[in-house]
């Protein structure tokens, strides 16, 4: 019965300027998101964490890295973890995007939305599902840390507690939180969710 904690990297920069990252590069933690990293590795270290995974993206790798160093772990990169692509409205402002007549899509409908030459969310949940479904197979009782993004791991839970897609939005994944996911057989249970340090580790 693996435990899944799904951490969403800490904050950056870009996340002020009110734009959709989707998969750029180039976005590392600022001075408040190494912070954070930092306070993750101090509550997760004392941990059985047993490996460490995350999206390639740098923001995911950096909030990663202290946790891997103080638990003499390698980060296992897996691209399958990376944030939705959301196509043409990349590094746009979402000040910009609420006026486009497909913004009430996302938000009401998400089921049925595909952004314009990027992914629907149905596809990345199923992505993200099977990504975190290989996890589990690899480490069948152990405690895996996986730093991803906000929207994915909000679509794993959804996927996990078998809420309809369009709900998957009522979810908050703050950055720099942890959601704790116990893989009990083929019921799968929410032991925490967007908990920020420093915090006690929940038991099943």
């Amino acid at each position: 019965m693996p435990t899944l904690l799904l951490i969403r990297h800490g904050e950056n920069d870009f996340l002020a300027t009110q734009r959709l990252p989707g998969r750029l590069s180039g976005i590392h933690l600022n001075e408040a998101g190494h912070q954070q990293a930092a306070q993750l590795a101090q509550c997760l270290e004392k941990m059985t964490v047993r490996a460490i995974y995350s999206s390639p993206l740098e923001r995911a790798v950096e909030t990663a890295e202290p946790l891997a160093e103080a638990l003499h772990l390698k980060v296992i990169l897996d691209p399958d973890l990376t944030d939705i692509d959301p196509g043409d409205w990349t590094g746009r402002s979402l000040k910009s995007l609420r006026r486009s007549v497909l913004w009430k899509g996302i938000q009401e409908t998400p089921s049925k939305f595909q952004f314009p030459h990027g992914e629907t969310f149905a596809q990345a949940q199923a992505r993200i599902a099977n990504a975190l479904e290989i996890i589990e197979n690899a480490h069948p009782d152990d405690l895996v840390a996986i730093f991803f993004h906000a929207d994915p791991i909000k679509l794993a839970v959804s996927d996990y507690l078998g809420l309809p897609l369009d709900n998957f939005q009522r979810l908050s994944v703050n950055a720099g939180s942890v959601t704790v996911m116990k893989i009990d057989g083929s019921v799968p249970k929410l032991l925490a969710a967007n908990l920020m340090p420093p915090f006690s580790f929940p038991e099943a």
